[in-house]
């Protein structure tokens, strides 16, 4: 198929790839590719290159395309340890971080986090070895011998009871012990 321009004819032939600044139509055509924070509207012509519009609210193109819509934003799920550390805009993804009391499982390429998990607690006869961070949960460790820890937090000294004062009856026979 030829199109007569001025004293030259454009040749429209499907091709097996296109430049590296272009994209690939469904008819096989190569078009200039949209710039961030766009998409095609229209695909290029004989006549017109490319029509490209901004990504909607809540969407986004972080990259040079011939795609046709932009990406959704990531939502920052509070409920599942994520907050907002940076909004979304037409040119780069929502970036979540991890609340307090809460590590990062699952680091996404811009230094944000998708997926976290509850710091662990440690159990009674266990103490805090390290306190969890946003990115590594919390290490427990047993108490040595002779500490306890009845919440899991710090490990305390067993104390010895040593008797203040002794009851006996008249016998002689201990009754009962008073310690201090």
């Amino acid at each position: 198929m030829c199109f007569p321009v001025g004293y030259a004819a454009v040749f429209i032939v499907p091709v097996l790839s296109c430049r590296p600044n272009e994209y690939k139509t469904n008819d096989g055509q190569c078009c200039p590719m949209c710039n961030k924070g766009r998409v095609v509207r229209k695909d290029c012509t004989v006549y017109a290159g490319t029509q490209c519009r901004f990504c909607d609210l809540g969407t986004f193109m972080n990259q040079p395309n011939g795609l046709y819509n932009c990406f959704p934003c990531t939502s920052c799920d509070t409920g599942h340890g994520l907050f907002v550390k940076q909004n979304c805009t037409a040119t780069t993804d929502t970036v979540c971080d991890v609340l307090n009391g809460y590590y990062c499982k699952d680091l996404t390429d811009s230094n944000g986090c998708s997926l976290t998990e509850k710091h662990s607690q440690c159990a009674a006869g266990q103490r805090i070895k390290e306190p969890g961070t946003s990115r590594s949960d919390t290490v427990c460790e047993d108490c040595q011998p002779g500490f306890f820890s009845k919440d899991g937090v710090s490990c305390t000294a067993w104390k010895v009871a040593v008797p203040h004062h002794i009851i006996c009856n008249n016998t002689g026979i201990i009754l009962y012990t008073v310690l201090l």
